[in-house]
């Protein structure tokens, strides 16, 4: 897929707002693209629309490319051979390419109306031909521009589409051709003298010297246009070469609709809020179109880099899957070490998550039960709930758990459990499980349904870590304090 030229790829997101996946899925690409070859990977912020962009969503960018673990060779804070690499610092380039754009005849203005356009528009879907810009402006004399402007009327710059099919290889899809009456001239510059997406994306793709344009099958049908304005680029001597394409497939959300900024699960920051680690959340998201393997879904972001290929990528649309992306990262959460794991959960055992005061904390307590919890947790914020009844003086008690497992006769088998308890060896969770045990042999009851009231009484839950570790962590006094809470509860 790379030529002998070294790889160099983009990610060029707009700073409006926190990032969604879909955007993620896209910097993920081009970053394993440009490393699994030895590339440069450049990070590009465009920030051309002042109504849209905000400084704090420039920071919000950065720190989700870092969280991420995405690092850039080129790009805002360490500069580069092209800086600068914010679009809003490089508006003189844009006017200047613009210029020459228009002088060598490859741009012109054009005075058409806004309402011109709409009526001629609804006038060519009528007849049923295609609706794009039909030349108007292409041919004024210098009289005619000179009527417009005594007019007062202003004018974009539109790029002049050259009369012949566009076709080229696309990374993912093949073959493409698009005919000429299907992609008309097109504006570069506003009416204001501000460059549009449509200039400045291809002259700092040209500038930048990208070998490789990875983006999302939305701006397909930029492609033709974009071609045809590198080859006039490269004319003007300002591109060395047209960069190859592959167009990623759409990620669908419910309803078979498109993954939209406006969809919650696309949020980035919803995701970390929850406690997703990066490498499980990436997980996921490179599965979006790319395999690694038939028969493998959970790996490491180095084995992904080694294996990444574009051949591998499919064109078909990916169905974004929050069960499927919680899975993998609770798998990665198994994958680290306890040290890091109980590390990771830090921001979660401390305010504001926490409802326990930070005095009330045991650290020995949480190092004790993390090698528990590491096992069952699949995001990271569900480790509050798992383990507060370590940190309370009484649980967190679940009205839906109470009335599930306090049946009759929970009561006896509590007092019995208490009893056996009291008398167990509190050196080994095995000690203890044999005591709940005895105690529901005497009710005639298995361990499952001996262990139910226990666990609720003590923890506040049905669900939870293991039982018994979790009895042995909290200690003896604490345990047979809450059993006694509970038969009081029960007695009332």
């Amino acid at each position: 897929m790379a030529s002998a030229t070294p790889v160099r790829v983009r990610f060029c997101p707009s700073p409006t707002g926190n990032p969604h996946v879909g955007l993620v899925r896209t910097a993920l690409f081009n970053w394993a693209f440009a490393r699994h070859h030895g590339g440069t990977f450049v990070f590009r912020i465009e920030d051309t629309d002042a109504a849209r962009d905000s400084e704090e969503s420039y920071e919000q960018l950065l720190d989700a490319m870092r969280w991420l673990g995405f690092d850039w060779d080129e790009g805002p804070e360490i500069g580069g051979p092209h800086a600068p690499y914010r679009q809003s610092q490089r508006m003189d380039i844009y006017q200047d390419i613009a210029r020459k754009l228009l002088d060598a005849g490859y741009a012109y203005p054009c005075y058409c109306t806004t309402e011109e356009l709409d009526a001629r528009r609804e006038a060519a879907r009528a007849a049923g031909k295609p609706s794009g810009y039909d030349g108007t402006c292409r041919t004024l004399t210098a009289e005619q521009k000179q009527a417009y402007e005594a007019e007062g009327r202003s004018h974009i710059v539109r790029f002049r589409m050259p009369d012949e099919a566009t076709t080229y290889t696309d990374l993912v899809r093949g073959e493409i051709t698009v005919q000429p009456e299907n992609v008309t001239d097109y504006g570069i510059v506003r009416a204001n003298g501000a460059p549009l997406y449509t200039l400045v994306n291809p002259v700092d793709d040209a500038l930048m010297e990208i070998t490789h344009v990875l983006r999302g099958e939305d701006l397909l049908s930029s492609t033709p246009r974009q071609i045809a304005l590198y080859k006039a680029l490269i004319e003007l001597g300002v591109a060395k070469a047209i960069p190859q394409f592959g167009h990623l497939p759409y990620v669908m959300g419910e309803g078979n609709k498109k993954l939209s900024k406006r969809d919650p699960q696309a949020s980035l920051n919803l995701y970390r809020e929850r406690g997703f680690l990066p490498e499980g959340l990436l997980n996921y998201l490179s599965l979006l179109g790319w395999s690694f393997s038939a028969d493998q879904d959970v790996f490491s972001i180095e084995e992904m880099v080694a294996k990444f290929d574009l051949a591998d990528v499919n064109s078909n649309p990916a169905r974004f899957d929050l069960k499927k992306a919680e899975s993998i990262n609770a798998d990665h959460i198994r994958r680290l070490d306890v040290k890091t794991f109980a590390d990771a959960c830090a921001p979660w055992l401390k305010a504001p998550h926490a409802n326990w005061a930070p005095e009330d904390f045991d650290q020995a307590a949480w190092e004790a039960i993390a090698p528990h919890a590491q096992t069952r947790l699949t995001v990271l914020s569900d480790i509050t709930a798992n383990v507060d009844f370590l940190f309370l003086d009484r649980p967190v008690q679940d009205e839906a758990s109470w009335n599930k497992a306090m049946k009759e006769g929970s009561d006896a088998l509590l007092r019995t459990a208490r009893e056996k308890l009291e008398a167990a060896d509190w050196s080994s969770p095995e000690s203890l499980k044999e005591a709940v045990l005895a105690a529901g042999e005497v009710h005639g009851l298995k361990l499952g349904k001996a262990q139910a009231p226990v666990r609720v009484a003590v923890t506040g839950r049905t669900v939870g870590l293991p039982l018994f570790e979790s009895l042995e962590i909290l200690g003896r006094e604490r345990t047979l304090a809450r059993i006694d809470a509970a038969l009081a509860k029960l007695a009332a």
